[in-house]
Order: C-alpha cells, then structure tokens, then sequence
C-alpha cells in the first residue's frame, strides 16, 4: 500500500503565489519561504478587516485511541470536497509539535490523500515560528533571573516565579530541575522546572492576539511572579513585553500552504489540546474568514478538550461563531471504546461498535449544548464491514444525527463530497443558534465545575490544598472573568485515560491552576497530565533519518 509520505512526494504543487492568488493575494502580499510555503504580511492583515467573514466549520472528534480516528485528515478532506462543489473555502490547522513527532504521535498534516503540503517541513521546523515562540518566553525568563541577580528592585520573592522555561521536546528530565548554581557569579538558586513549548502562555498568546498591538499588550500582561506581599509581577514591570514582541513579529503572519488538490491552507500556531487550549490561531482563522467563503477548522484531540475550548475560549475570546461541526469516528476506534483489544480489531464485531457508540453519542450530546447542528463524519478503513459500517449509521439515526461515510484518505475531495453537502446544507439551513458553556460572570471555580460535570459528567470536582484560595485571590485582582482551560487526559472523559467509552459519577481532581493573564485564560491541571511529556519507550526518533536520497524516513 501506498504510504502518506510517498503520495505527499508525489504531489504536483502549484508556485506559493498561485495559491495566493486563489484567496484574492498579489505577489507583494506574501512573504515568501522557498517555493511551496509563505507567510501572509502584516500589511495584506491590515487591510482585510473590514471584509465580512465566510462561514466557519468545526471538525472535532471522539475520544482518540491508538486505532486512529482521522481528524486532521478528514479536515483536509472536507475542505478539498467543498472546494470541489464550488465553494471557496480555506483549511485552517496547527503546527506540529517536535516533540510528539520525535515522540510517539509522528505528523500532523492529515493523510492519504487528504494532505497538506510540504508535509516534510510542516512537521520539522517549518517557518521557525515555534523557535520564535520559545525564544521570546526564554527571553522573559532570563530577564527574571538577571533582574534578581543586579538587585531585584521589584521585591520579586523567589519562592513566588511562577515563569518556567520551555523547550519544543518532550524531556522528563526537566520537569523539576534547580538553576542557579555554582556560586554567586550564576545568581540565586532555586527551584523551577521546563514546560513544552505548546504548553507556553506566549504559544497562547501567539494563537489568540488579533495583531501586533494586542500581541504587545498581551505579553505585557504575563503574571511571571509575586512579590513577598503578594503583589503580581508583569512582563511589562520587567520591560520585557517589547523585546519578546521583536522576537515574534514575523511569526504572527500566518504561514500559507497547500493541500494535494492546491486548495489553500493556513498553518499556523500550535497550543496543544490536552494542556492548553487546542486551537489555530485567530489571526489565521479570521483572515481565512475574510478571503472565503467557507473555512474548516479543527481543534485538537476528542470534542470533550478540543471542541469545548475552542467554543469557551478561542471563539468567546475571538468573537467567532460557527456555523457547523462535524465529528469525526471511525469503526475501528469504536470497537476499542467497546472494549475490543487493538490485535482484535480486523475482525468484525457488530457488539462492540454499538457499545463504543456510547462516546460518540456523548460527544454529539455535548456538541448540541453549544447550539451546533452536528453531522457525523464515519471515516473510512478497508477492513470495516458493511454491517458494522450499518450499525453506526443506524445509532446515528436513533440520535437524531446522520453519520456519513467517507472515503478521503483513499479518494481525496471526491470522497467527501457526500460530507460536504450535508455541512453546506446545515449551514445554510441556519440552524446554529451558538452558546458558551458558561458566562463570564461565573466564578471561576465555578466555570471549572460546570466543564468537568456537564461536560465530562463528573459527580464532582475535588480541589487539592492551596487551590481553592489561589482562585480566589485571582478573582479578587481581577482576573474572575476569564474562560477556564482544562488539562487533563485527552483518552478519556475522565481523568483515567484507560477508562473508555462514555463513564459518568468520577471524580476530577485538580491538582494545580495557573493564570495566564496575557492570553486571558485560567488553566486547571487535572489528575496526572503533565505540561512536560516523556518520550515513549521506544520513540519515533529511534527509526528516523536520511536514507540515501538524502529524504526523511521513520517521521511518518
């Protein structure tokens, strides 16, 4: 069989400029990064925001499993479909991360062929926004540790940072680490640790800032530390908002590519899902907005982390109201929500794919609270049978959804078309009516229980020591408005990522909140999840390298 990296090498890709052109962009709108790939300039920004905006489409998914389910693929997908049925229409995704691509998780660019391209590159290191991003927060760090060092005129207590350093690679050994020693020559020891760089307020920030003037500002509100009387420390009190601002000027243009069948796309930011919000970037989203008729989007990992941040933060904080969403699943990844082992999955097993509908269904339910119409997108293996195939579609039906099959990995747009018609139809039915979960003048404590109990179906939320009282005091210096982000386990609705299907009555521990005061939200860390991920046994890095053509192999 055919694999993703051989069909994405044999694309035929239009110059970068043509597809520029597609969305309406001259030559000298464009900032060009070889052939195949641009960023879209800050100028060419300026002048799109008295446009109307096209209709935005939310592809999201179940629970993911290591049967795979498709999301990003199917976005691409969907969006080559639309195209292909007349409607102008922009795929808007993330950049990938390098440190589940050398992890366990490889490429993020979709598959078969419903790709984007250059795929080699997306995946690795792109335009060097990541870079940018991880500079400018280890920009702000060093500045922390260097204002102590000459006399720390602010008072900051070093007990008090709350501004860890990041790194775009999963390395446990950084989670808790010492800095500071060997003498006084290397400043004041003390005790801090690594994030990765998806997991960094100003990838948030990045991926929420409208334009280089709200970029400035948010970065100058990060809260990095206290003082001994409590009194929070900014970037801006450490002058450090302009610098880090410099650093990632370039990086705020959105980077303009392709798919397969050079439909445009835009890539860009890259917050994870399941210890950060999830989403592209707004910059991204609402320029596609402006230059289409139709953009499809996704957010990261299973509806009950992606989705529900997506519509709580990114599109309250943003102002952006979807049309539509569709849920992706596929036959084999119910059978494992059913409770059918990986090795098992080859063979039929009717029983399972309708006890694994119970996360689908769940996901549809919570999808509706939003005010969404929802269609389901079934995405298509080869080894999934007609009846098993019949058995989600007859759920679907029951539930009042329509579960459409989908043949895009194998067939491209033309295997989606079916797909497309039925978002097109739900669009322009104008049966979106959307809501947020909560308003923003809920408490936050009280906006972090209604995720976890309406959502994940929680009985109750337990919050460890010092919780409760951080949140309080946040609420007291005016911070209660904020949108909550959870992180926490993406294989699960509960905190145990073993625990499949659709459990109800746990218990959601939180552990930790931190303050993102720049990019406007509060995030919570539940159960186990870490901001600073391992690698696997054995990783992906371990397979990959140049063969003798010099190309890559192992990443995908």
């Amino acid at each position: 069989m055919t694999t993703d990296i051989q069909i994405a090498r044999t694309a035929r890709k239009l110059p970068i400029v043509d597809i520029a052109a597609r969305l309406g962009l001259g030559e000298g709108d464009i900032l060009r990064y070889g052939a195949d790939k641009a960023k879209i300039a800050h100028h060419a920004l300026n002048g799109l925001t008295d446009r109307p905006r096209g209709h935005l489409v939310l592809v999201t998914a179940i629970n993911p499993t290591p049967a795979g389910e498709g999301k990003t693929t199917t976005t691409v997908g969907l969006g080559d479909a639309l195209n292909r049925i007349g409607k102008r229409t922009t795929i808007c995704i993330r950049e990938a991360s390098l440190g589940p691509n050398f992890g366990m998780k490889g490429g993020a660019a979709g598959g078969g062929h419903a790709q984007i391209v250059p795929m080699e590159e997306m995946n690795l290191h792109f335009t060097g926004d990541f870079h940018a991003i991880t500079a400018a927060h280890n920009l702000l760090a060093a500045m922390i540790d260097n204002h102590i060092y000459w006399g720390n005129d602010l008072d900051i207590d070093t007990r008090r940072i709350t501004w860890r350093r990041v790194m775009d690679m999963n390395d446990r050994a950084l989670r808790d680490i010492v800095v500071g020693l060997g003498g006084v020559s290397n400043g004041f020891s003390r005790q801090t640790g690594f994030d990765i760089t998806v997991a960094s307020e100003v990838m948030a920030i990045l991926c929420l800032a409208h334009d280089l003037d709200d970029l400035h500002a948010r970065l100058g509100r990060i809260v990095v530390a206290y003082t001994r009387d409590r009194r929070p420390v900014t970037a801006r009190d450490l002058r450090a908002d302009g610098a880090m601002t410099v650093l990632l000027r370039d990086a705020l243009q959105p980077n303009l590519v392709q798919t397969l069948e050079n439909n445009p796309a835009l890539v860009h930011g890259g917050p994870f899902a399941n210890i950060a919000h999830g989403c592209n970037s707004v910059i991204a989203t609402d320029t596609a907005l402006r230059l289409s008729d139709y953009v499809v989007t996704e957010a990261g990992f299973g509806a009950d982390l992606g989705a529900e941040k997506f519509l709580d933060i990114k599109c309250r904080l943003a102002g952006l109201a979807p049309a539509a969403a569709v849920l992706v699943a596929t036959v084999r990844a119910l059978k494992m929500n059913g409770g059918v082992a990986r090795e098992d999955l080859g063979t039929e097993n009717v029983a399972a794919v309708v006890r694994g509908c119970a996360n689908l269904g769940r996901h549809l339910e919570n999808l509706r609270g939003f005010g969404l119409p929802v269609t389901v997108a079934l995405n298509h293996f080869l080894g999934d049978s007609a009846a098993e195939i019949a058995a989600v579609q007859d759920y679907c039906a029951r539930h009042g959804s329509t579960a459409i099959l989908c043949q895009h990995w194998a067939r491209g747009g033309a295997g989606a078309e079916e797909l497309a018609r039925r978002v097109v139809d739900m669009v322009e039915g104008g049966g979106a009516d959307f809501r947020t979960l909560y308003p923003d003048s809920m408490s936050l404590w009280q906006k972090i229980e209604t995720i976890c109990t309406r959502i994940y179906r929680a009985a109750h939320v337990e919050a460890l020591s010092g919780v409760r009282a951080q949140l309080d005091l946040w609420e007291e210096g005016g911070h209660g408005h904020l949108p909550v982000c959870i992180a926490k386990t993406q294989y699960s609705f509960s905190t145990d990522p073993d625990l499949r299907g659709a459990p109800e009555g746990h218990v959601i521990p939180v552990r930790e909140v931190r303050l993102n005061a720049g990019a406007g939200f509060v995030v919570a860390i539940c159960g186990e999840i870490m901001t600073m991920p391992g690698l696997p046994r054995h990783p992906a890095a371990e397979t990959i390298g140049l063969n003798d053509m010099g190309q890559i192999e192992g990443l995908f």
